[in-house]
């Protein structure tokens, strides 16, 4: 998967259930104070490109938002990963990133198949809002029970599970964590990733008051 709007800003600026719940009621995705974090708030709320293209995000959002926060309420899953999700397409349901991931969750045709999709040149269910949510969101709890925390969970959706496994395995010797490990390993994932979860941190800090930031 690709982030579009990080991609976007940067350069031009088995399956496990998903039925039961992946993380106590008390596990959030945090907020967790960081410079690039900063940078991304900033830069989304200051920058006239930047200000538009979440601008746009943002009203395409309030059509998503409800469905989105339901399924995730269902899986006992974080609300705030509906940010994942903005950050990966805008909310644009006909996104097609440079890697060829499609939809408003970005999923590569690779991982759609596994975890069930039809993906061919006649049929694309990735197109289709619940096949994808469902997919996607299994394969995010599934992140969450090898990684342990919703961090590198996020990190993995976006660079690849077995590329982080590898660099928890080589940084600290194990593959599960804590988010502030997300930053220990920060300097060793792709440029890409380096901003993947602040941007999503910065869309949520943003979303808890638009208005603060000009939206």
């Amino acid at each position: 998967m690709h982030g579009v709007l990080v991609s976007f800003l940067l350069f031009a600026s088995v399956a496990a259930s998903a039925k039961t719940p992946v993380h106590s009621p008390k596990d959030v995705l945090p907020d967790l104070p960081h410079e690039r974090v900063d940078y991304w708030v900033a830069a989304f709320s200051k920058m006239p490109d930047y200000h538009k293209k979440i601008a746009q995000a943002f009203v395409r959002k309030a059509k998503y938002q409800h469905y989105l926060e339901r399924e995730l309420r269902k899986r006992g899953m974080p609300q705030n990963l509906i940010y994942l999700a903005m950050e990966e397409s805008a909310f644009n349901p006909e996104a097609r990133s440079d890697a060829k991931a499609v939809g408003v969750w970005q999923l590569s045709a690779d991982t759609a198949r596994l975890y069930g999709l039809k993906v061919s040149k006649k049929k694309d269910e990735r197109l289709q809002l619940k096949e994808e949510t469902d997919a996607a969101l299994r394969f995010l709890a599934h992140l969450y029970k090898r990684f342990g925390c919703w961090y590198l969970a996020a990190a993995a959706y976006n660079m690849g599970e077995h590329r982080m496994v590898k660099t928890m395995r080589a940084r600290f010797g194990r593959e599960s964590g804590r988010d502030r490990d997300y930053y220990r390993v920060w300097d060793r994932l792709p440029g890409e990733t380096r901003d993947y979860v602040p941007a999503i941190i910065a869309l949520k800090r943003i979303g808890r008051d638009p208005k603060k930031y000009g939206f």
